[in-house]
């Protein structure tokens, strides 16, 4: 079985035109629309928006609707970074970008419902055949038509990060826990935030196995600031670096 968790580097409010530093993600305009820019979903002198509650900790690009007013205003004036409308652009971004993940090249799996989406990304084996690291949850941040995309965790199946609560407040060193199932596993666990290149955080590493078995570990972590932090964790080393990985998000404090 194989198991993996990732993180990648992110911007506060992104100034380049691609979402990361893999290929897949250097030329988003080919999978997001750039010809023009999107229509604003309100008309000159109509009431202001109400903008929708978002239920989720801002994980990645943006990390406060601030960030993604300032974006969509770039976007309908000069159709600036179209990538953030294309969840699978995005997903891979986090992926490879933000995480690091180089080697989770391409979108597996594609599921939308309203302003949610669940994205597979994975690799391909040594046969052939492609095989899913983690299935990220994205959620439309702000209101629109253009409201763009946001990662904010991932569906866990085989590799589970259950401990700490999804958005709990941590003190530094933290203890992170999960269940996975495998055989020779090693966990790798990061802390990252948007704005720093490196990881603020990080431990390995944790020999695991077994079936739904539960692992654990201690992670320190300095500067974290004051928005959400992803934690993730990931495992490989049979046939890739990365094989599968976990996130959820916590903030310092």
């Amino acid at each position: 079985m194989l198991l993996v968790l990732l993180v990648a580097v992110g911007c506060g409010q992104p100034d380049t035109d691609a979402p990361g530093a893999a290929p897949a993600t250097t030329n988003p305009s080919t999978t997001a629309p750039s010809d023009s820019p999107a229509p604003t979903p309100d008309r000159p002198g109509g009431p202001t928006p109400t903008v929708p509650a978002f239920d989720h900790q801002p994980l990645w690009p943006f990390p406060d609707l601030d960030a993604v007013r300032a974006w969509q205003e770039a976007h309908r004036t000069g159709g600036q970074q179209p990538w953030h409308l294309d969840a699978e652009a995005t997903a891979l971004g986090f992926t490879q970008g933000y995480l690091g993940f180089t080697g989770i090249d391409r979108v597996t799996s594609y599921t939308e419902n309203g302003a949610d989406a669940w994205v597979g990304v994975g690799f391909a084996l040594p046969n052939g055949r492609e095989t899913t690291a983690s299935v990220l949850h994205l959620a439309r941040f702000g209101d629109g038509l253009d409201a763009p995309w946001e990662v904010v965790g991932t569906r866990d199946e085989t590799l589970v990060v259950d401990t700490p609560a999804y958005g709990s407040p941590v003190t530094s060193p933290v203890t992170a826990g999960g269940t996975i199932t495998g055989v020779d596993e090693s966990l790798r666990l990061q802390l990252r935030t948007l704005g720093r290149d490196t990881p603020v955080g990080e431990f390995c590493c944790v020999p695991a196995g077994g079936q739904s078995a539960r692992w654990s570990a201690t992670v320190p972590f300095t500067d974290a600031g004051a928005g959400p932090m992803t934690l993730v964790v990931s495992t490989g080393g049979h046939v890739a670096d990365v094989e599968e990985f976990a996130i959820t998000a916590v903030r310092a404090g």
